[in-house]
């Protein structure tokens, strides 16, 4: 009965809520956990994803901030550095010009859409984008990028054009979506003819540059069933790739490929700050798994635009944990994001209204994520969704400090430690199944796992072996 009950009210409420957003991710995520633990049948999703995307990594890229020229072109000398380093998606973060009406900063937000069909001109032309997304095609990369379906630049033209398609207030002026986005005006999906007008805006850019897909701003503020027409019209054209900025399982039922996994973010970082303990992950995992079809994607990601800009740079948010946990991001069940400059050592916010070039005259982390993202890509027990290894726990004498876990799939394997605590530790597994030859995926050395096998792991230190 609960178990029934709990379904019901997902299925009823799912759409008001995800319009809403009145409910955290992780309150919705928890809920229906709860029914899955409770023996209800795993969420349904008939998402079909695209056949690349099962071993793919993803890389967010901010074209203002990513060179001194802040361009299209500019940014497209990067991309054999990042196919080398591992990238399979390339998430370019929104390419329209810019609302100039009610702007913040100098150069305004990327997320003030003024015009739906165009290139920014700061950053280039339509051709130059397209050029962009053939030549990262060449290189056995994908392209997708971030729509801001939700809300609109305040001189969109648009608005004068179709007031209808605007939500307002009791006195008919159109409104901000949340008050303190007043840079932007909130668009209204009850009205078909926006519907109808966004999912062209959506198609022209597959069929006009050759994109692969979209990361969706604020999705749950955004109707389900739009999401869920525009998937089906997107598809027809050719398979593509959808990311919701959402938590919410549901997500995954029609429309999406991959969430948000916010939970495990703020969770990882309260453990870097000692809020937070292993035996946290070891409750966290299960009830992901629980939550989410089997065949879903989920993002985990150390760093994004909004953590950085917004919440301080990774090195003050996961503090010594920048590794272990990239390591954790990179071969726990879901895709790792790397965000712009992370792979040189980007130990600040970057400004979100007005030019701050991040310096690549130096990488310091770049073999490092080389090492983990090829290993992601190469790897079948890495694999994303059904098609990757389960997670499985793999206990040790030292269980409070050591995070450790192994994932296998056709007969190859992972194992993963992580000490995520400020203490020299020795850990020995005290699981056996876990006993074998490995290769370390970071030095190439051999060892052999076995009942003696004990490794002293350093304060906030990790161990990755692969066979």
């Amino acid at each position: 009965m609960i178990v029934n009950m709990l379904e019901f009210f997902f299925k009823s409420t799912s759409r008001r809520l995800r319009r809403a957003a009145t409910w955290p991710p992780l309150v919705v995520g928890s809920l229906l956990g709860l029914a899955r633990l409770l023996g209800a049948a795993p969420a349904a999703s008939d998402v079909v994803h695209p056949d690349w995307s099962y071993q793919a990594t993803i890389y967010e890229v901010n074209i203002r901030q990513y060179t001194p020229e802040g361009t299209l072109n500019a940014f497209a000398r990067h991309l054999p550095r990042l196919q080398q380093m591992g990238v399979s998606i390339l998430w370019l973060m929104p390419v329209n010009p810019i609302g100039e009406q009610n702007r913040k900063g100098s150069l305004g937000s990327y997320y003030s859409v003024r015009d739906y069909r165009a290139v920014n001109p700061e950053f280039g032309t339509i051709a130059d984008l397209t050029a962009l997304v053939n030549r990262a095609h060449e290189l056995g990369m994908y392209v997708i990028l971030d729509w801001v379906a939700n809300h609109c630049a305040w001189d969109n033209p648009l608005l004068a054009e179709h007031p209808d398609w605007f939500t307002r207030d009791s006195t008919g002026q159109p409104l901000p979506p949340v008050a303190d986005w007043s840079d932007v005006v909130d668009l209204n999906y009850a009205s078909p003819g926006l519907r109808s007008y966004m999912t062209d805006a959506l198609k022209y850019w597959v069929t006009e540059c050759g994109i692969d897909g979209y990361r969706c701003d604020v999705a749950g503020m955004v109707p389900s069933d739009f999401w869920d027409h525009a998937r089906r019209e997107l598809n027809r054209i050719k398979p593509v790739f959808m990311l919701a900025e959402d938590e919410n399982p549901l997500c995954h039922e029609h429309a999406f490929d991959m969430t948000y996994a916010w939970s495990l973010h703020h969770l990882m970082r309260d453990i870097a700050h000692g809020r937070k303990a292993v035996a946290d992950l070891d409750r966290y995992f299960p009830a992901d798994s629980a939550a989410y079809p089997r065949d879903a994607f989920r993002m985990l990601f150390t760093d994004n635009h909004d953590e950085n800009s917004w919440n301080a740079a990774v090195t003050e948010r996961m503090q010594r944990a920048v590794k272990p946990f990239a390591v954790l991001t990179a071969t726990a069940p879901g895709m790792p994001l790397v965000y712009t400059g992370q792979e040189a050592g980007l130990d600040r916010s970057l400004k979100f209204f007005d030019k701050d070039s991040v310096d690549w005259s130096k990488l310091p982390l770049e073999s490092f994520y080389t090492s983990l993202l090829q290993l992601k890509r190469s790897h079948p027990a890495l694999a994303n969704g059904a098609r990757g290894g389960r997670f499985k726990r793999i206990h040790t004498l030292a269980d409070s400090s050591i995070f450790a876990y192994s994932r296998e799939q056709d007969g190859a394997s992972v194992l993963v430690l992580l000490n995520l605590s400020s203490g020299l530790v020795q850990a020995k597994l005290t699981d056996r199944e876990a006993d074998g030859d490995y290769v370390n995926a970071f030095t190439g050395s051999p060892l052999r796992i076995q009942a003696a096998t004990a490794l002293v792991i350093e304060p906030w230190g990790y161990r990755v072996f692969k066979r």
